[in-house]
């Protein structure tokens, strides 16, 4: 079991994710097969945005994929009255195509941002349980805490600007606002 804030979790193995753009459809990691409002290829990697159905929090979310950088960077659009407390959500993630099809796994880390202000890294504690378990060797584990800090670095030298990072990355950011 990992502990986060003295609650028991338990280890689940790494989430995957399908991106299907001649479809139009994202298949999320329970399973959901959710309809996808656009898809576009960008020089950096893969864009999409769509609705969050049934999301008490979340109506709505833009994403990056970010192939050479292992990163799936997310711009949520909260509910009426919600504050999801960042403006920026980057998971850790391993990418692979199949033709015209994208598929992420989840590393487990995510680094939350607030623009202009801070980043802060989360869920260390299901990372190690995940290796302690056996899902994940230690190259994966290493290689996932690498993309975390260069992400955080940048980002950090960014002034906590997202989009600025990215320009460095040479991935102009997709979303319009």
């Amino acid at each position: 079991m990992a502990r986060r804030d003295d609650v028991e979790h338990e280890v689940h193995a790494p989430k995957v994710e399908v991106f299907d753009p001649p479809s139009m459809t994202n298949t999320d990691p329970k399973g959901f097969v959710r309809r996808v409002d656009e898809y576009r290829e960008t020089p950096a990697g893969l864009y999409m945005a769509r609705a969050v159905d049934g999301h008490r929090r979340i109506a709505y979310f833009r994403s990056l994929l970010l192939p050479e950088h292992g990163l799936r960077v997310s711009r949520w659009t909260p509910r009426r009255g919600v504050d999801l407390g960042h403006d920026y959500y980057l998971d850790v993630v391993d990418i692979s195509t199949d033709g015209p099809v994208w598929r992420t796994v989840d590393l487990y880390l995510d680094v939350l941002v607030r623009r202009g202000r801070d980043a802060r890294v989360e869920d260390a504690d299901e990372l190690v349980a995940a290796h302690r378990a056996g899902l994940l060797d230690s190259s994966t584990v290493q290689r996932a805490m690498e993309r975390t800090f260069a992400a955080v670095d940048g980002i950090a030298h960014s002034g906590y600007d997202v989009d600025a990072w990215l320009v460095t990355l040479s991935a102009e950011p997709p979303w319009s606002d």
